[in-house]
Formats: structure tokens, C-alpha cells, sequence
């Protein structure tokens, strides 16, 4: 028997236990080759505008490599450490620690590199899909060419090579380090068995859920008004950070051991063969991998934190374009404005046009003011919004002593929460007068130029020109004295009139105070956070086959470890209905309760900010998690089919 004879016999037999390493190897391959193929993509550039997305894909696969590579590191340590026994047996039988480790490099030579290839030729293969991809989310009117980038290729070997220089290191490591009596006990050491809880992991267990409600709440205070300074935020972000990270470790530690040993007193001991064989598992395995179920949960509420705020700020891009320029486009002075309608009307593009003049003027808002913080209390007595008049407004209507808020929306509504009716008092240079706000409206009808994101104030003509005539000029800024809005009456020509708006210098920012277009903010909103979606979605993508083929292959750990007892309650009569039932329930544990504590973190993280990025919040934000969740529980049905097939083998 020859070392060649050896190592193509151990690859067939152990080829089985690989085939989700195998499988996360070529697709985290396939991943990153079709991402660098994308980052020196000529096309990458001209799809992303203004944001270079060839540097954001070349950053993204920066973050890509890190997660792969510790996937990588981590489950070959998974694998070495299944297969002690094996190694030690190699050496009673005669075989030095350098053969042995020639044996188990040229396996995962084998292993690796084929994987690898079979990868690049995938990532090749869905590059041009990935790429079509991109430009849909964008909304990119170009054709994706398939092509084969040497960059790409050399980037990708050299990558992969370098983890599995750092693989082998480990292995070397390993074999050097370990006795052969040793590594008869490797496997038998890597789990912590406690028969009873202590006090003292009651008390962790306690302190765990006590860290993660006060971090939850302190995340719902975080914008509330109640941090003010950048300091101030610093610290809350730092303590909301710490709490819920050491909170989450702690909870696995004691606080799931501490609930079901709760549940199991309740029962007074009397447990059925499922809930022995899910309750009893978990409580003593589950404190032994905290650290590592820690970093998942804590990466799986990033990765659906972040997706769920790219998303919510792609979804809402239409609804955030419309509060920002209310019009399909917005001038702010009449010459500007004029040179623009005679060329829709050269071009003979129909168009309505809304005038409004607003006035910057100073409100008493302290009796419809909701709750009190830093920020609304010194908004209160010095409130200047923009006013204008119910003939300017349209539709709304305003009597006189009345008046009505306009596009009450956004951070501001979140910030500053204020009653939809009540008395507020309008003050002028010389006089004052006591209007009833009388209702709250979300449409703006100002840009954020001229209102800054603070709503707009209706009120009735009368009021308005006698207040008009003595206003502050102190409030009054250099551009807003006017506002001409400009609606296109056919929709299909909306592109065309905003080619013309780009031809007359519009598209600068030097001149966004001259004019604005509602479809470029949109279409601008759309390709940043579009881009950022797609990064994060894919970065996420991978975190999750890489974080599911881990628990999968603790679970196969376990599955292995406890064979001889599921031998022994099928000799005792146990079906293997029975214990699948109870297996079922543990799996749901296992890979439930990481994956709701992680939605729960994203929640709160989500909850907290969410009006800075967008309008709508929940649809978006239960889009994500649903997919994040079925894609989640494939690993635990997998797991599932895995255990079913060691109970049916265990007698």
C-alpha cells in the first residue's frame, strides 16, 4: 500500500462528509471571481455614475475574502479535528508526522484546488447574470457582455492559494502539536458537558437578557433627542454595541440553559423522549459553542440590519424623491424657469406650472408639542418654517385663524413629535397671532431647499399678506424668495424634458439651487443605495452559506458523538419516528434561536434610524428577513436529513 493508494482511498471515503464543504468552497469561489470580474469591468463605472463601482465592488471583495477565509479556517479545524482518530491510527500503524501531513495536503490539494477550478468556471459562467443583475437593481439601460477578465483570474488564485497555505500552517500545527494519545481524545474534548447549573450561570444567564433589553431600549432613545452632541452619540452607539454583544454571549452561556432548566422543573422531570433529546442537548451544548454562535447572530444582524436600510432607502427612492422636489422639477428664480419652459415649449412638451412664495416665519409650537428632549425644547420657542398661503397650496383648506402643516415627514417627525391639532402661534417682527393647527398633511410642497425637511405652514390669505409685509428678513436666505414648480402633463416625455433640463446646466451641483429634477434625485438614490443593496445582499449571501455549513457541520459533530445513544433507545424500542421528532425540535433550537435573537438585534438596530434612509420601514425591512429566514432554514432541514440518516444507521 503506497501513500498514492492512501490518499485516494481516504478522499472516496471521506468525500461524503465534505459534499457542503465542497459545495460552500465553489460557490464562495464562484462569488468572488464573478465580484472581481465585475470590479474591472469598464462597464462597472458608467452603470454606478457617480459612485465608482468598480472600487466599491473591489472593497466589497476585500470583506468577501475575510469571511471565506475564516469559513475556510474555521471548518478545516471542524474536519482535522473528526478525523483524530484516523491520524492517530496512521501513526500506530508506522506513518511519521511529515507523511501524514503530506497525506492530508495532498487531499485537500485535491479537494481545494478542484473545487476551485469548478468555481471560476461557475463565477465565469453567472458573471454576465450577476452583471444583469446589477443593472436591474440600478435600473441601467446597458447590455452585460460576458467577458473573461485575466485580473480576475490571477486576483482569485492568489486569494485562494494564500488561504490554503494558511489552512495547511493549521494542519501542520495540529499534527506536531498532538500525542497519538491525544488525538484519541480530541474529538471527545471538543464539547462541555454540565450535568447542573450553577448559581453563578443563573445570575450570567439573568445578566445576559438584562444586557440585550437595555441595549434594545437605549437604541430606541439613540435619535430621540436625548443624545444631542456627537460625543454623546459616540458613547450611545459604543454602550448599545457593547451591551447587546456581551448580552448575546451571556445568553447563550446561561440564559438558554436557565430557561429550559425552567421549563424542565415546571414539567417536575417528566420529559417525553423528544423534549430529552431537544431540551437536554441544548442546554448543555449550546453554552460551549457561545462564542462562536455570538459572532453569528452578531454578523447576521449586521448583514440584515444593513440590507434591511439599503433596501428601505431603495424601496422608498420614488416617495423620498417627491418630498424633496414635490414637482417634476423646481426653479427658484424666474429667468431660469422661463429658459426652460420656452424649450418644452420649442420641443412641444405640454407642462402645468405651480407658483409659490414663501415666507420664512417664526412659530410658538410649545402647546402641541409631544414629550420633551433636547432638541424639541429648543425648537419650540424658535421654530421658523416657510408659510404660505391657501390660494399657493391648491387643494388644502385653510379658514381664516386656521393653519395646517405640510410635509410632516421624515427624521423631523421622529425627532420632534408634534400633535395634529392644537394652538400654535405665528410671530411677526412687530405683532403675533394665535392660529389653530388643524391637521397634518405628509405631501411637501416645497424642495428641501427651500424647507430644509421642516414642513411647510398653510394658512389662510389674509393671514399670510399681512405678514408678508413685515417679515424678518434675518430668516429670509439668498435663493428662496420664489419657488416655480413644473409638472409634465404626458408622462412618456418626462425623459425627454429632462434631457432638456440636463442640456441648459441643471445637472451640476453648483446650480442646484437654480433648479432641481424629481427623476434625478430618484434615479441617483436609486443607483447609490442600489449599489450598496447589492454588495451587502451578496456579502450577506455568503455569510449565510458560509455561517449555515458551520452549524451544519457542528451538527454532524453532534450527530456522530451521540450515535451509540440513538443505538441504544432503538434497542429499547424507541421508533425512528420517535426520535426524529425530537431531533426536529432540536434543530429548530439550534438554528432558531440564533437566527430570531439576530432578527431581533436587526430590528431594534433597524427601528432606531430607519427615517434617515427612507419613508416605509416594515415592508421592506420583512421582505428581507423572511427571504434571510428560508434561506436560513434550508442548513437546519439539511441538518435534519443528516441526523435521520444516522438514526436509520444506528441500528
Amino acid at each position: 500500500m503506497n501513500l498514492n493508494y492512501l490518499i485516494f482511498r481516504n478522499l472516496k471515503k471521506n468525500i461524503k462528509n465534505y459534499y457542503l464543504y465542497v459545495f460552500a468552497l465553489i460557490f464562495s469561489v464562484a462569488l468572488y471571481f464573478s465580484f472581481v470580474t465585475l470590479q474591472y469591468d469598464p462597464a462597472m463605472d458608467e452603470a454606478a455614475g457617480s459612485v465608482k463601482g468598480g472600487a466599491a465592488i473591489g472593497a466589497a471583495s476585500v470583506l468577501l475574502v475575510a469571511i471565506v477565509a475564516i469559513f475556510l479556517l474555521y471548518a478545516n479545524t471542524i474536519f482535522i479535528k473528526r478525523r483524530s482518530k484516523e491520524i492517530g491510527l496512521f501513526q500506530l500503524i508506522g506513518l511519521t508526522k511529515g507523511k501524514i501531513f503530506q497525506i492530508l495536503s495532498a487531499e485537500n490539494l485535491i479537494l481545494y484546488f478542484g473545487s476551485m477550478v469548478v468555481g471560476i468556471a461557475s463565477g465565469f459562467a453567472v458573471s454576465r447574470l450577476v452583471l444583469m443583475i446589477l443593472f436591474k437593481i440600478l435600473q441601467v439601460d446597458e447590455i452585460a457582455k460576458l467577458r473573461f477578465s485575466t485580473e480576475a483570474l490571477s486576483q482569485t488564485i492568489m486569494v485562494f492559494a494564500a488561504i490554503y497555505l494558511l489552512i495547511m500552517v493549521m494542519n501542520y500545527l495540529f499534527i506536531k502539536r498532538q500525542s497519538i494519545l491525544s488525538l484519541f481524545r480530541v474529538t471527545s474534548s471538543t464539547q462541555q458537558r454540565v450535568q447542573k447549573m450553577s448559581v453563578w450561570e443563573i445570575i450570567m444567564g439573568l445578566l445576559g437578557l438584562a444586557l440585550i433589553i437595555i441595549g434594545y431600549y437605549v437604541s430606541s432613545q439613540l435619535f430621540g433627542g436625548k443624545f444631542t452632541e456627537m460625543n454623546q452619540l459616540m458613547i450611545g452607539m459604543l454602550f448599545i454595541l457593547a451591551s447587546v454583544i456581551i448580552g448575546t454571549y451571556l445568553f447563550y452561556k446561561g440564559s438558554v440553559s436557565f430557561i429550559f432548566n425552567l421549563i424542565r422543573k415546571h414539567r417536575k422531570g417528566y420529559l417525553s423522549i423528544s423534549e430529552v433529546l431537544s431540551l437536554s442537548s441544548i442546554m448543555f451544548r449550546m453554552k460551549s459553542n457561545a462564542l462562536l454562535l455570538t459572532i453569528i447572530t452578531t454578523v447576521s444582524a449586521l448583514a440584515i440590519g444593513l440590507l434591511s436600510l439599503s433596501y428601505i432607502s431603495y424601496y422608498s427612492a420614488d416617495s423620498t424623491a417627491k418630498n424633496s422636489v414635490p414637482n417634476d422639477f423646481s426653479f427658484s428664480t424666474v429667468e431660469t424657469k422661463d429658459k426652460f419652459l420656452t424649450e418644452l415649449t420649442n420641443q412641444q412638451i405640454a407642462y402645468k406650472e405651480t407658483f409659490r412664495e414663501p415666507v420664512m416665519l417664526k412659530f410658538d409650537i410649545s402647546h402641541i408639542l409631544i414629550g420633551d428632549n433636547t432638541i424639541s425644547s429648543s425648537l419650540k420657542d424658535s421654530f421658523v418654517i416657510p408659510v404660505i398661503s391657501k390660494s399657493q397650496a391648491g387643494s388644502i383648506d385653510v379658514k381664516p385663524g386656521e393653519v395646517q402643516f405640510a410635509g410632516y415627514t421624515g427624521a423631523i417627525s421622529s425627532f420632534m413629535t408634534l400633535k395634529d391639532k392644537g394652538e400654535v402661534t405665528l410671530l411677526g417682527p412687530t405683532k403675533s397671532q394665535t392660529l389653530q393647527l388643524t391637521g397634518m398633511n405628509e405631501e411637501s410642497l416645497l424642495s428641501y431647499y427651500y424647507s430644509g425637511g421642516m414642513p411647510t405652514a398653510i394658512v389662510d390669505d389674509s393671514v399670510y399678506e399681512e405678514f408678508r409685509e413685515e417679515y424678518d428678513s434675518e430668516y429670509q436666505s439668498e435663493y428662496n424668495s420664489a419657488y416655480y414648480g413644473i409638472d409634465i402633463t404626458d408622462r412618456s416625455k418626462l425623459s425627454a424634458a429632462n434631457d432638456i433640463f440636463h442640456a441648459q446646466g441643471f445637472d451640476s451641483q453648483s446650480s442646484s439651487h437654480l433648479g432641481l429634477s424629481q427623476l434625478d434625485m430618484k434615479l441617483a438614490q436609486i443607483e447609490n443605495m442600489g449599489l450598496i443593496m447589492f454588495i451587502v445582499g451578496f456579502l450577506g449571501l455568503t455569510f449565510l452559506i458560509t455561517s449555515g455549513c458551520i452549524l451544519y457541520f457542528k451538527q454532524m459533530d453532534e450527530s456522530e458523538e451521540e450515535r451509540q445513544n440513538y443505538t441504544i433507545l432503538r434497542k429499547l424500542g424507541f421508533t425512528q419516528g420517535n426520535l426524529l421528532r425530537g431531533i426536529q425540535y432540536k434543530q429548530l433550537f439550534n438554528f432558531g434561536i440564533p437566527l430570531m435573537v439576530g432578527l431581533c438585534h436587526s430590528y431594534f438596530a433597524v427601528k432606531s434610524g430607519w427615517f434617515f434612509f427612507g419613508t416605509e420601514m416594515l415592508t421592506p425591512m420583512i421582505l428581507v428577513m423572511v427571504v434571510y429566514t428560508v434561506l436560513y432554514s434550508i442548513f437546519g432541514i439539511l441538518s435534519v436529513l443528516y441526523y435521520k440518516k444516522v438514526i436509520k444507521e444506528s441500528l
